[in-house]
């Protein structure tokens, strides 16, 4: 993808330097920016779980793949930028129980008519930190996982790590249990960076991770990096990169930094007065993604979305990305995760108390519920897609009799009036500076009644 912006970063970061207001007006304030799903979060409702069970109680769909999502909630520490439900005082007892909690939901739903007897496409563990778990929590956890859901027919089982949890051992077992893709949240390889932004790894621990994780030949190993936390200078950023391709990673991640409100750096800016974070402008860091994609591309890494940078675009593959944005169903279990089902999202209860309770009272812990419309799951796989650059027009006429051309006519014209979207035959296509503000872009599709896009949370 050529690159847009002729700018060096070293001009660029300078004139936000001296005019970052006056000139740019793009400095990070709270709120999530990032497009995860649609309808937003925040229009999910309890009175709208009624939705869930008819769903449930319907026939097995015959033409829709499974993912099968298990949120750990354990971490060694909290970071500052960390918006998820995580917990830091947990004992291993109360980390067994929990797990305990988790199979017996996973084990509800394996009885429901509409998962009976299916199979996941893929699995995935998020956090918090999967690798928080002892070797023999996650033997135990995932055997009793493929009693009730087979993983015979899996195409990826994505696993999130710590750097600090994870030694040969455990990543030993972490390969043993079927994991194919293993995300190591590096974030950054500076370890005042580190410190400053709260994360519980130094760097020493993110190479030692690397090497054991690269001698156990997993199928993808990918490294997680933030552009513009807290103290990131445009040098420190620079040797982020390079040290980051030495690693010689399968893919690479790259978030750009923003302040959800349920943040630690949110509560320290609501105590000080301040409505502006602490960390980088928006035009630095999609100056400083900018240049890592090339830096990358240079490197012989391919650009294959907002977000990621792979090694080998034909055998590297994002199993999990790539169903979910064309409506897969997931089945997600555990504290304040997200699934959905037959066009109905859900949430579970978002604290561990209730979550527990519910369970104990042999009730599916769902604390809040969204059921979808036709044009709404039209516009949530268009808007996903978009994320990866393009997406085929063919593709929504075939499955939603559409043509996105015309129902999305208005956005796309203002997309393309900006110079970020154009149409090639049958894609539709974002380019290199589109894509470094894709989250921003696409709440220009959201609908009247959910396009106050600060309340996504």
């Amino acid at each position: 993808m050529p690159k847009q912006n002729t700018e060096t970063l070293a001009q660029r970061v300078k004139e936000l330097k001296e005019h970052p207001l006056e000139q740019h007006g793009d400095e990070t304030e709270a709120g999530n920016y990032f497009v995860s799903n649609y309808p937003p979060f925040s229009y999910w409702k309890p009175d709208m779980v009624d939705n869930i069970a008819p769903i449930l109680l319907s026939d097995a769909p015959v033409d829709t793949n499974l993912g099968l999502y298990l949120h750990i909630p354990f971490c060694r520490k909290r970071c500052h930028f960390c918006y998820f439900r995580v917990y830091t005082d947990k004992s291993s007892s109360e980390i067994n129980s929990y797990l305990e909690s988790a199979i017996e939901e996973l084990k509800v739903y394996s009885e429901k008519p509409y998962l009976q007897g299916r199979k996941p496409q893929f699995v995935y563990f998020g956090g918090g930190t999967p690798s928080y778990l002892s070797t023999h929590q996650l033997q135990d956890l995932t055997d009793r996982m493929k009693d009730l859901f087979p993983w015979d027919e899996v195409e990826e089982v994505a696993f999130e790590g710590e750097p600090g949890t994870l030694n040969e051992k455990k990543l030993t077992a972490i390969r043993d249990i079927g994991v194919t893709r293993l995300s190591i949240g590096v974030e950054a390889f500076d370890d005042h960076l580190l410190e400053v932004n709260g994360r519980a790894h130094r760097s020493k621990e993110a190479y030692r991770a690397m090497d054991f994780a690269k001698s156990l030949d997993f199928d993808q190993v990918n490294i997680d990096l933030i552009a513009g936390m807290m103290d990131e200078t445009e040098d420190n950023w620079k040797k982020c990169v390079d040290i980051a391709i030495e690693q010689e990673p399968d893919c690479v991640t790259i978030y750009q930094m923003e302040i959800p409100y349920n943040t630690t750096i949110y509560k320290e800016m609501q105590e000080a007065g301040k409505v502006t974070a602490p960390v980088a402008t928006w035009s630095t860091k999609r100056d400083w993604v900018d240049w890592a994609f090339d830096r990358f591309e240079a490197a012989g890494y391919s650009v294959t979305s907002a977000y990621t940078v792979v090694k080998n675009p034909e055998t590297t593959k994002f199993v999990y990305r790539d169903s979910l944005w064309a409506g897969a169903d997931l089945l997600s279990v555990g504290v304040a995760s997200f699934g959905h089902f037959g066009g109905v999202h859900y949430q579970n209860q978002a604290d561990v108390g209730p979550y527990m309770q519910a369970m104990e009272a042999n009730e599916l812990p769902i604390f809040r519920a969204y059921p979808t419309s036709h044009d709404e799951r039209l516009l949530r796989e268009f808007i996903l897609q978009l994320k990866l650059g393009h997406t085929n027009i063919s593709y929504f006429q075939d499955k939603y009799g559409a043509d996105v051309t015309q129902v999305f006519s208005e956005p796309m014209e203002l997309l393309r009036s900006r110079g970020y979207l154009s149409v090639d035959g049958d894609q539709v296509l974002i380019n290199r500076e589109g894509l470094l503000q894709i989250d921003k872009q696409l709440h220009e599709f959201f609908l009247p009644e959910h396009s106050d896009w600060k309340r996504y949370t």
